[in-house]
Formats: structure tokens, sequence, C-alpha cells
């Protein structure tokens, strides 16, 4: 297995483990806390894609710079 992809499903189990646990001691119900685990990372993931593209979009409108420009 590629290093990326197991770094990918070793980061994405700590997320859901660590969601879940906070979720649970915050709400005492195994059914929420696992809703709440499942559902945010998708919700994470929506708000990425969308803050990407106007990360691009402010990068396209940026003028050329030169190489030792910072």
């Amino acid at each position: 297995m590629p290093t990326d992809l197991l770094k990918t499903l070793t980061y994405l189990s700590l997320h859901l483990t660590i969601g879940f646990s906070v979720a649970y001691a915050l709400t005492g119900s195994i059914q929420v806390a696992g809703g709440i685990a499942l559902i945010e990372p998708c919700v994470n993931a929506v708000a990425f894609f969308f803050h990407e593209r106007a990360w691009k979009r402010r990068e396209a409108a940026r003028p050329a710079r030169g190489p030792l420009a910072a």
C-alpha cells in the first residue's frame, strides 16, 4: 500500500475516533456521537473544496511576479 494512502487512512481513523469520542463525551449518546463522527468529515470535505476554489481564484487574480518577489 502506498505511504500516502496509508497515511490518509490512518488520519481518517484518528479523525473519526476523536470526533466520536468528543461527541460522546458531550452528549452521552452513541447514536448522536456516531452521526456527528460520520457527518462532520463530510461537511469538512465540502468546505475544503470551496476553500481551495477561493484560494485558486485569489491566486489567479494576482498579478504575475518575478521569481524573486515574495
